[in-house]
């Protein structure tokens, strides 16, 4: 069944933000990776959004590993004249015809670290391999721009630090089959600017935390995506833990913005982190859910908090996008729940008198 499409308003929001920088892209040939998941929907309905709008003349070729399935899913996005989709695997795919211009390498969105969803061995592999894939075709397309989509997991699952800079001095324990993920991320960083030192190509990292929006599962192992799931279905919010992680989202239209920026004006060589800086603990985010779309929905935490232990925080700063590229949280994350729930079918006349979603 086909999915539906972004809220206008969010697509509106995206361009408003970008018109100055779309552009620049008029006539680029754009390789994407990943475009078939959470981040492709939202950054491929934006291009389309712009190219229309703008006429840019913008073409997109977007690697599948299973095209018909996403055109019977999104035929919105893939039946687009300016879309050409490309069947193959991220870790050993053809070679599409050059040239290209740009590449925007999403691929492995965070759902494929959940432990025990498949071998360590294979994650890790599918992120290198796929990555160095993706470079040598850079090498061969003449793409002279490419944005990877890291993760803030390069620094770690958890902080003392109320917001984690870039020149953070920290990393995930190698040991651990569940730092999979976070270890092939770090190495997929170094890949891309060691190739980038050495070629025409121009690399910029987007280390990405965490997110909330149309399209992102609410049944996986997302907390906010979980208390979603709760109160669109009126069933109480259940927190395992005790409820005393900090951590932070940033809405998806925002988070197309941040990426379509640093494609096109990022520093060559560099990372940003994405994502939003206003963290609150998972049981603050809990009861802002219920308080936002069902304010009496109960909330249970099984855990009691323990004053001794350190710091929970997964949160970022983004000074250095803020100073370097002017990005902002321009959507709070009140308003993000609104919005993700109405695109889920839970509407505005089921909220309390005052809580309509704002455009």
């Amino acid at each position: 069944m086909p999915v539906k499409p972004l809220p206008p308003e969010d697509l509106e929001h995206i361009l408003a933000h970008t018109r100055d920088l779309f552009p620049s892209l008029s006539g680029a040939r754009i390789f994407i990776t990943g475009g078939t998941g959470l981040f492709g929907h939202w950054l491929l309905e934006s291009l389309l959004r712009a190219n229309r709008e703008l006429g840019l003349n913008i073409r997109a070729t977007v690697l599948t590993r299973n095209p018909a399935a996403f055109r019977g899913r999104s035929p919105h996005i893939a039946d687009d004249r300016a879309i050409t989709l490309l069947q193959g695997d991220i870790r050993n795919f053809n070679f599409p015809a050059p040239p290209f211009t740009h590449i925007l390498h999403a691929a492995t969105d965070s759902s494929t670290r959940v432990v025990g969803a498949a071998p360590a061995w294979e994650l890790s592999e599918s992120i290198l391999n796929g990555t160095r894939r993706v470079l040598h075709f850079a090498r061969e397309s003449g793409a002279t721009r490419m944005l990877f989509t890291s993760s803030g997991a390069i620094y770690g699952r958890s902080s003392t630090l109320l917001r984690i800079a870039e020149t953070t001095n920290t990393g995930p324990d190698p040991l651990l089959l569940s730092s999979a993920y976070d270890e092939a991320k770090r190495m997929a960083e170094h890949l891309c600017i060691a190739y980038s030192n050495d070629t025409v190509l121009e690399a910029v990292i987007a280390r990405c935390f965490a997110f909330v929006g149309p399209h992102l599962p609410l049944d996986k192992h997302f907390a906010i995506g979980n208390f979603l799931s709760s109160a669109i279905s009126g069933q109480p919010i259940h927190i395992k833990g005790d409820g005393t992680p900090r951590r932070s989202w940033l809405y998806m239209a925002d988070l197309a913005i941040w990426l379509w920026t640093l494609l096109v004006r990022g520093e060559p060589n560099r990372a940003y982190n994405v994502g939003s800086d206003e963290g609150m603990s998972i049981a603050e985010a809990a009861r802002l859910t219920a308080s936002t779309l069902r304010p009496d929905l109960p909330i249970q935490i099984d855990g009691t908090p323990d004053l001794n232990n350190p710091l929970n925080s997964y949160v970022p700063s983004i000074d250095r996008a803020r100073t370097e590229l002017n990005l902002q949280v321009n959507i709070p994350l009140e308003e993000a729940l609104r919005r993700t729930a109405a695109w889920h079918g839970y509407l505005a006349t089921d909220w309390p008198v005052g809580n309509a979603v704002v455009n």
